[in-house]
Parts: structure tokens; sequence; C-alpha cells
């Protein structure tokens, strides 16, 4: 067992190559035991595998929406702002992470990417394309519970958890529509919507809709996510 866990963390990157990211991904991993490394944004394809080769997990965050082009469909006018150099950034990141059989955490955008990177595609616009009644932009606080979230009895978080429903938050108008290769259903909204994902045939891929790490301070629930992806880094 390792005494140290090294979590290599992506960042929102900006048009003109800056980057920037919410303290509450870091402090999440940081409570349970983790020291995290910030991916620095370079379209060097070997400094990026080298970091991901040192650190033992790798955890992929929020931020604006996956370019449609990227599986196969036109851009609408509901689709959000999207950016060409995260989308490269973090493919690249995400197959260098594979290659490498590094356990992958997935938050908000890191499910879509991971999906669309497999090979599936993703609603533009929930409200556009489904109507439904859930609001999953919550007017609520960012660190407040917006709906409830249907647990897949026999999947990795019902094992986890062992709790059929949960309450979680919501800050998303994108969502997976067809699934990548290999992936399966965790976690879904009373509307269908698809809250949370993992890869069969992989050692550890999770990806989650919600944000836990806005609310996992004062929900065990959402705690026990980030430490059972540094418990099976730690561990293997």
């Amino acid at each position: 067992m390792k005494n140290k866990v090294i979590i290599a963390v992506t960042q929102n990157v900006n048009e003109d190559g800056t980057t920037d990211i919410l303290p509450a991904y870091l402090d999440a991993l940081i409570n349970v035991g983790a020291e995290v490394k910030l991916v620095p944004y370079t379209n060097s394809r070997k400094e990026l595998y080298d970091i991901i080769e040192i650190c033992d997990g790798v955890c992929f965050t929020g931020g604006v929406d996956v370019d449609p082009e990227r599986y196969g469909e036109e851009k609408t006018t509901a689709c959000g702002p999207t950016c060409e150099k995260r989308d490269t950034f973090d493919f690249m990141v995400f197959g260098l992470a594979i290659e490498q059989s590094k356990p992958i955490l997935g938050i908000c955008r890191g499910e879509q990417l991971i999906n669309v990177a497999l090979g599936g595609t993703l609603y533009q616009d929930l409200q556009a394309e489904l109507g439904t009644e859930i609001s999953h932009v919550q007017s609520e606080p960012k660190f407040e519970h917006s709906h409830e979230i249907n647990i897949e009895q026999g999947s990795p978080l019902y094992a986890l958890l062992g709790k059929e429903k949960i309450r979680a938050n919501s800050f998303h108008h994108q969502a997976i529509k067809t699934f990548g290769k290999g992936l399966k259903v965790m976690a879904s909204a009373d509307d269908g919507v698809i809250e949370a994902v993992y890869l069969q045939s992989y050692p550890y891929l999770r990806a989650y809709q919600w944000h836990p790490e806005r609310i996992c301070q004062n929900d065990e629930n959402q705690q026990k996510i980030f430490e059972d992806f540094i418990t099976f880094c730690k561990e293997n």
C-alpha cells in the first residue's frame, strides 16, 4: 500500500491558454488524504505522459461544454460555450490515463468528456431536447442539494453506499445521450437523465454528473465517493 497518493487534476483552460480551477475540487481530494498535482496546459504528449506516469490517479473536473463536433454533431444555438484548447488537452490526458491504466474520476464535464472520448454522444441542451421538469441547473446555492438520484442495484455506487436513492446538487444543461463503449449506468435522475457511470473491464473509472466536491463536507455519501477513489489509488 502506498504511503502517499498523488492525484493529477485537470484544470479549466481559457482561450488564451491560461488555466484556473475551483478550490473545491482540490479540497475534496486533500481532505481524504491525497496530494494533488495540477496538470499544466500543454500540447506536449510526452510532458503529459510523464506527469500522469508519476501520479496514482487522474481527476477530470467540470467546465465548458465539449464541442459537438467531437461526437459528430453540428453545434446548436442551445449549446453553451466550448473551448478547442481545453477539449484537445482533456482528450489527450484521458487517452494517456487509459493507456497507463490509471484510476479515473470524472465530475460534471468530466463525465461528458469521458463519454465522448469513448464514442458516445451528449444532449447539447436538456431542456431543448428533453423538456424535462427537473431543473438540472439548480436555483439553490451551490453547496446545497437539489434533487434525488436513483442508484442502480448491482452497480459500484450501490456497493459503495448501499442505498437506492441519495440527494445531490445539479449544475449542468448537458448529459449523456448515447453511451460510450463499455460505460454502464450507476445512477440516474427521475427524468431518466444519466447521473453516474462506470467503465466495465477497467480497473477503476467512475464519473458523476453532479458536483460531489461541493457538498462532501456535510454529506457522507459524497465524501465516500472521494474516499473510494483514493482508497483504490492507494491499494493499487
